[in-house]
């Protein structure tokens, strides 16, 4: 691209950025003297970052377009020189006339693949295709253990310590167990939405119903936590397949709309019935769980919940990666990529459908249970809409189908507003800058999925 064509497209993108931050970073009502501060200084300075950004990762992209454009091979375009000659009806050689013209062989770029291999019985043999040295650097990091492992010890060992340290306070430590309880929230929309592709806008749903069934059976049985955490996670399984039954033939945008509605119903619900949920006033005195009768203050209590957080957190990890290389889980990225190819394969779309509802909805439960149990107190309000926007930003953030990729994303969006109090005037507003220019140039997420490819090859009797 040439030089002049980016300055111009930064300058419209520059322009663009101070129009819509104008109100924002400009004007000021300072409401004590009842007078407006116009800051025109803030605007030469979203200007000069915008304009700059914007050449500088049109250049860098602009590079490794043409990168992408040579041979992966040493050499760079020499490789051609040892590429099969291409011929044509006349068994001319083509690649001969085109060097003679003076002109380069070019390739396309080389997909993402993972190699799997599978047995082929159709008269050659299905061997996996050759990973190649050009693929992103955090798959390669996933794929070798010798890499992960230690930063996994690592992470383990500063997740454990971390509330024993000096500068871990009650804050410090709460933020985490959001983020934690996030990145249940987030695996368990991950099964509905990234692995089986079904568009899940009420997932607020099933979080609001573990958090009530513990506040009502404590309320009115004396129920405690424990014994309160399989039932609300059972509890909103069995309304996860309610909500199933009608929306089985239901696809992207009509399933989107329902299950939001579906949310709404349950908001409102909560809301009007008085005598069921207490209305807007909520349920509090909700008990923290306890460790054998032991009396905790707010500080132990947040540390126990803390680490109660990242066990279950761990469970959600072993229990989505065992399904997602199941039966049920082929079954489920099937159906997400054409439900008539999956049912014509013999697969059953109504039992994946409703398996995937009653699990995506089984974490958001135990997420509700122990939402309740943090925050001692429960209603309607801490339900709404944007609880399952923010919820399903984390899935598409961090890449549908991937399980590192979530709990990135979840970290990002729940931590990232935390630490950004210090720039509360501001802050918000770069939030929404980071995630429209992650789905501007990432839309596949921070960790996409790979798709498994596979070469078939006649048998010639030469050994591989």
């Amino acid at each position: 691209m040439p030089a002049m064509t980016q300055i111009r497209q930064s300058l419209v993108i520059a322009l663009w950025f101070m129009f819509l931050t104008f109100p924002i970073l400009v004007i000021r009502v300072n409401t004590i003297e009842n007078i407006i501060e116009w800051r025109w200084l803030n605007m030469l300075y979203i200007g000069a970052g915008s304009f700059l950004g914007s050449f500088a990762w049109r250049y860098f992209l602009a590079r490794k377009g043409q990168g992408t454009r040579k041979i992966a091979a040493p050499g760079g375009t020499a490789a051609a020189a040892t590429a099969p000659p291409e011929t044509g009806p006349d068994g001319n050689d083509l690649s001969a006339s085109a060097r003679s013209a003076g002109k380069s062989r070019t390739f396309p770029p080389i997909p993402e693949v993972e190699a799997v291999s599978a047995p082929a019985d159709l008269g050659g043999v299905l061997t996996p295709a050759p990973a190649y040295a050009d693929k992103p650097w955090l798959h390669r990091l996933l794929d070798s253990p010798r890499l992960y492992r230690p930063f996994l010890i690592a992470l383990a060992v500063a997740a454990l310590v971390f509330p024993f340290l000096p500068f871990a306070s009650t804050y410090q430590i709460n933020i985490l167990t959001n983020a934690l309880l996030y990145v249940m929230l987030g695996l368990g929309l991950n099964v509905v939405v990234g692995l089986a592709g079904l568009l899940h806008l009420g997932y607020v749903a099933f979080y609001a119903v573990g958090a009530y069934s513990y506040a009502l059976l404590y309320y009115h049985f004396g129920i405690g936590f424990w014994t309160a955490l399989p039932l609300g996670a059972l509890l909103a399984a069995l309304f996860g397949i309610l909500l199933g039954f009608p929306v089985l033939r239901l696809r992207g945008d009509y399933l989107a709309i329902v299950t939001l509605g579906f949310a709404e119903i349950t908001r409102l619900v909560l809301e009007n019935w008085n005598e069921f949920s207490f209305g807007p006033s909520g349920i509090a005195g909700i008990p923290r769980p306890g460790l054998f009768g032991w009396e905790m203050d707010l500080h132990a209590a947040t540390i126990y919940i803390y680490f109660l957080m990242i066990v279950l957190c761990l469970l959600t990890i072993f229990v989505v990666n065992r399904l997602q290389n199941s039966r049920i889980g082929r079954a489920w990225v099937a159906l997400r990529e054409d439900e008539t190819a999956c049912e014509a394969m013999g697969v059953n779309p109504t039992a994946a459908k409703l398996t995937a509802f009653a699990l995506g909805s089984t974490w958001a439960g135990l997420a509700g249970v122990v939402f309740a149990a943090k925050t001692t107190f429960v209603n309607p309000a801490s339900f709404t809409f944007l609880e399952s926007a923010m919820i399903l930003s984390i899935v598409v953030l961090g890449g549908m189908g991937s399980i590192v990729g979530v709990i990135i994303g979840a970290f990002i969006l729940i931590l990232m507003p935390e630490y950004l109090r210090a720039f509360s005037e501001y802050r918000m507003l770069l939030f929404g800058l980071i995630m429209v220019v992650m789905m501007i140039f990432r839309p596949q997420g921070i960790v996409s999925g790979v798709r498994r490819s596979y070469e078939f090859h006649r048998e010639t009797g030469e050994k591989r």
